[in-house]
């Protein structure tokens, strides 16, 4: 009994601190000195409805060259559009932190 209640704790918990979003798009942008991706995704309510809400999230890549010989340096961080001064390590880590600034998930 007391697994029981343990397991059940642990996933009841889990299930309240996860993070539930839905992906409206992903594009990769650019062609000549600079590339661009955006992800724009749809926050969560803690019930787990989708929210009208949404998040915009974008990271650069400045790019020099043409063709097959264009090279282009290493992504810049995701930025969240609301708060460009801040900066993640990946869109999903973005997208938490938009919906949670936002009160959602």
């Amino acid at each position: 009994m007391k697994k029981l209640f343990i397991a059940l704790f642990v996933t009841i918990a889990t299930a309240v601190s996860a993070n539930a979003y839905q992906v409206l798009s992903s594009k990769e942008l650019g062609q000549m000195d600079a590339k661009n991706q955006n992800v724009v995704v749809k926050c969560t309510t803690d019930t787990g409805k989708v929210s009208n809400q949404t998040c915009s999230l974008r990271r650069y890549a400045k790019c020099s060259g043409e063709g097959p010989a264009k090279k282009c340096s290493g992504w810049l961080p995701w930025t969240d559009l609301r708060t460009p001064g801040k900066q993640y390590s990946d869109w999903k880590t973005a997208a938490s932190a938009c919906c949670r600034g936002m009160g959602l998930r």
